[in-house]
């Protein structure tokens, strides 16, 4: 860090015991990412008239290239943060998410999710509860009435479009699940 660690007490006595636990779990965090900037830590004890026993709020600012991460958590929503060291533990584990999805960030590491293939149905047998799914490059994937997630299988007609996971079956591939895809989905083009 290039920086020194800041730790503030608001409203309660500072506390050595506190001090080490936070400056344990900052080192824990330089670890992580080692481009950490500078680190401020507030452990406030807000007044709260409703509540008899005192909560905890702990706020870490962590400045970061191109950016600062905040964890800032409200006490009065966890009854846990009694302890002091649960407050510490919840906003750090926080701090640590928020740093992770920054520092993947950087390494151009964005999480995507995968289109699941997508095809139209071709051939329905609904006395049988069962039909077949063409994709675009032709081929002809089975599917069970009890696969279909978002719709009625008495009322799809062919033609309709779909998305479905695939699975190998006993005859060969099948669709595990299918959904009915509306108007206002993207569909990639084929080709």
């Amino acid at each position: 860090m290039q920086l020194p660690l800041q730790i503030s007490f608001h409203h309660i006595p500072a506390s050595a015991a506190v001090e080490d636990k936070v400056r344990e779990r900052v080192a824990k965090l330089d670890k992580l990412y080692e481009r950490i900037m500078s680190c401020r830590v507030v452990v406030d004890s807000p007044h709260r008239h409703q509540h008899k026993g005192k909560l905890y709020q702990v706020r870490i600012d962590l400045t970061v290239p191109n950016g600062e991460l905040v964890v800032n958590r409200c006490a009065s929503q966890h009854q846990a943060h009694e302890d002091i060291y649960v407050a510490i533990r919840d906003a750090f584990d926080r701090a640590e998410r928020q740093l992770q999805a920054y520092a993947r960030h950087r390494r151009n590491e964005v999480k995507t999710h995968e289109i699941p293939p997508h095809g139209w149905i071709a051939e329905l047998y609904p006395e049988d509860g069962y039909g077949f799914i063409t994709t675009p490059d032709g081929r002809e994937i089975y599917f069970h009435q009890n696969s279909l997630l978002n719709g009625d299988f008495s009322q799809l007609e062919v033609g309709l479009d779909v998305r479905f996971a695939e699975t190998v079956g006993e005859q060969g591939p099948q669709a595990s699940t299918v959904r009915l895809v509306g108007k206002h989905h993207l569909v990639e083009p084929s080709g």
